[in-house]
């Protein structure tokens, strides 16, 4: 099978994570990716944006994992955390996209730290 252009043996497209389905610990689907957070002077993924309740995608909330935390997963064809969704209904998390400072330290530190994942 021919990969597209914006994917690779070990790459993919930003494009491409976006909207790809994350799965917890029991392999149950929990929510998306909606976006990726990028550091600007590494260049590396910091975090991906998790959606996460509503219906149909209305009323998500949107919780920030450590990249790290996430894994891909050719059988299930999308990523997988440690997390269960009842460890996730207690995690950082924002309504909206004005509601999440990204600039704030203390933020970042304490989603790292609930998912025992080390500030890189």
């Amino acid at each position: 099978m021919a990969l597209d252009t914006d994917e690779t043996g070990t790459l993919i497209g930003s494009d491409k994570v976006e909207g790809t389905a994350v799965y917890g610990a029991d392999n149950n689907k929990i929510g998306s990716i909606e976006r990726v957070m990028i550091d600007k002077v590494s260049g590396r993924v910091s975090y991906a944006v998790l959606g996460f309740g509503g219906f149909l995608g209305i009323g998500n909330d949107h919780y920030p994992l450590p990249w790290q935390s996430l894994k891909y997963d050719t059988n299930l064809g999308g990523y997988i955390t440690g997390v269960s969704e009842q460890q996730l209904r207690g995690a950082p998390k924002y309504s909206n996209d004005n509601e999440w400072n990204w600039g704030d330290v203390t933020r970042t530190r304490a989603v790292n730290a609930y998912y025992g994942v080390p500030m890189v």
